[in-house]
């Protein structure tokens, strides 16, 4: 269907003159009648009848009105959705619990007047795709994975650093430890379902394991941190690693152990990512906030993958 007749026709709907219309459109009165002419056929009714005060809408006009309005708007938002001034920005975080989420929140906070469409994109070329072709503003990643360079033509900030804790049931070994060492960790089944091959934390796991010996398994179907929860619970030896920023809600009966783990502290370290041609005008307020009131990176006694970048 035809925008702009369709345009044309709400214009001489809401004026009643079809001379009145074409003024507000800026085109001629005889533009005005061919294209209601048109819309007319595509419909295969009479949309108005002329009278001596101007037009009238027929009983299919005023059917065809509140859905021809609804198409006009339907378009706006459509243009809106693509024009960097005026739609959200665009932020991928991995999930909802983690760590990038709560960055992205507490931005939102600071900033209630920008509105945000928020993305979980777990592939991170399909991320980093994204972020080259403008689909999406920005993404929170670990970057510098082997074979995984960042592109030339995005930038990136590292923004947090987000310690590992030892997440297990209450009755693990280590249950009743205030804090755990990594060397300790060895010999613990510590369970991670859900890694993938290829992904930049499946790099970060693998690094860890090849320089401290520590046995991560990855068997088994992902079925969300709830059930990963309920098998710690009911499980005396096994353990996991969990983010020291993610949130995360249990019953009191599980009775589960949060451990800090330390000698040294492995920690997950955040990068925002973006195109350095963006123009979206959040995209800047969004780095300065990060930037700003982050507790930043690389602080003694920490542990990263040498592949990360450092800044």
């Amino acid at each position: 269907m035809d925008l702009e007749a369709v345009r044309t026709y709400v214009a001489v709907a809401e004026t009643g003159q079809f001379r009145k219309a074409a003024t507000d459109l800026s085109i001629t009165q005889q533009a005005v009648s061919k294209r209601i002419a048109a819309l007319e056929r595509d419909l295969g009714v009479r949309l108005f009848t002329r009278t001596a005060r101007g037009a009238e809408t027929t009983i299919d006009g005023q059917a065809f009105l509140p859905h021809a309005r609804e198409l006009l708007r339907a378009a706006e938002r459509a243009a809106a959705s693509v024009r960097t001034d005026r739609r959200p920005l665009r932020v991928d975080v991995i999930n909802s619990r983690g760590a990038s989420s709560g960055l992205l929140r507490d931005f939102h906070r600071a900033h209630p007047g920008i509105e945000l469409d928020v993305l979980m994109l777990v592939d991170i070329d399909q991320a980093l795709d994204a972020v080259r072709s403008g689909t999406v503003d920005a993404s929170f990643r670990a970057v510098g994975a082997p074979g995984r360079p960042l592109p030339d033509d995005l930038e990136s900030v590292r923004v947090a650093d987000e310690p590992l804790d030892f997440f297990t049931g209450p009755a693990h070994a280590l249950a009743d430890a205030p804090s755990v060492t990594l060397a300790r960790l060895v010999g613990h089944r510590i369970w991670i379902p859900g890694i993938t091959p290829g992904t930049e934390w499946g790099a970060y796991y693998d690094a860890l394991v090849a320089e401290y010996g520590l046995t991560i398994e990855a068997t088994g179907p992902n079925f969300g941190s709830d059930a990963l929860l309920d098998t710690l619970a009911d499980t005396p030896a096994l353990g996991t690693f969990m983010g020291g920023l993610t949130r995360l809600i249990w019953p009191a009966s599980y009775g589960l152990r949060r451990i800090p783990v330390t000698g040294p502290t492995p920690v997950y370290p955040h990068s925002l990512v973006w195109h350095r041609d963006n123009p979206h005008p959040a995209l800047a307020a969004l780095r300065s906030h990060l930037t700003t009131t982050t507790a930043g990176h690389g602080a003694a006694g920490t542990w990263v993958p040498g592949w990360v970048l450092p800044r």
